[in-house]
């Protein structure tokens, strides 16, 4: 059994990236989507270990101290970040590992895992951004100009990552994303084991007498 695949999955705010990883995950088998660890209270309904690991300010700063998160940040007070045993677990066990994470994350992700891929979802264009965040009528306009305006930002960015994902059509970005991360299972420098178990065997068909080795 191979090892997964560690995909970071970031978008702007109204990309559509959530949709994507929730139908992936409902679609195609094989893949587990990182549950973070945060120091925020729980919301009505949720559980931990599902949407998130709920630790306390102590607990967290523990995992920080230990080195047992990828990557992790600090948002209006509240720690967010990946827990490493998780991934590693999943990882191993031949999981493809969905990350899905903001920019400044993304890098760091990169800096301790270099072998991960990025994969930033897009809209096909920012005026159609802007009236996705407009129509679905949950956020006042001051709200929707700071996350514009964010996109606008996080824009200078995206050539940072190894592949860019229009979302225009759901089914297409996901059978897209699901394409790209099944070719990457096949790059040359994931099977530099195989590659080289290969050429140990292929090399005694080179030696004066190849014959008897032919029964």
């Amino acid at each position: 059994m191979s090892k997964g695949i560690l995909v970071v999955v970031s978008g702007f705010s109204g990309a559509g990236k959530g949709t994507v990883m929730k139908r992936l995950l409902e679609k195609y088998d094989n893949y587990a989507l990182s549950v973070s660890v945060t120091t925020r209270s729980p919301r009505p309904g949720e559980e931990d270990g599902r949407e998130y690991f709920f630790r306390t300010k102590e607990e967290f700063e523990a995992l920080i101290k230990d080195d047992a998160l990828i990557e992790y940040a600090q948002y209006v007070e509240n720690y967010y970040g990946t827990p490493r045993s998780y991934v590693e677990e999943q990882l191993e066990a031949g999981k493809d590992v969905i990350l899905e994470i903001e920019i400044q994350g993304a890098r760091k992700i990169k800096e301790k895992i270099p072998e991960a891929l990025l994969v930033f979802v897009a809209p096909p264009s920012m005026e159609i951004l802007k009236d996705r965040l407009t129509g679905r009528g949950t956020e006042t306009p001051q709200v929707i100009a700071d996350r514009l305006k964010r996109a606008s930002q996080e824009a200078e960015g995206v050539e940072e990552y190894d592949y860019i994902l229009i979302n225009d059509q759901l089914e297409e970005c996901v059978d897209k994303l699901h394409e790209i991360i099944r070719s990457e299972h096949s790059r040359m420098d994931r099977n530099l084991d195989f590659v080289r178990k290969l050429q140990l065997e292929a090399a005694v068909f080179g030696e004066k007498d190849p014959c008897k080795y032919i029964s």
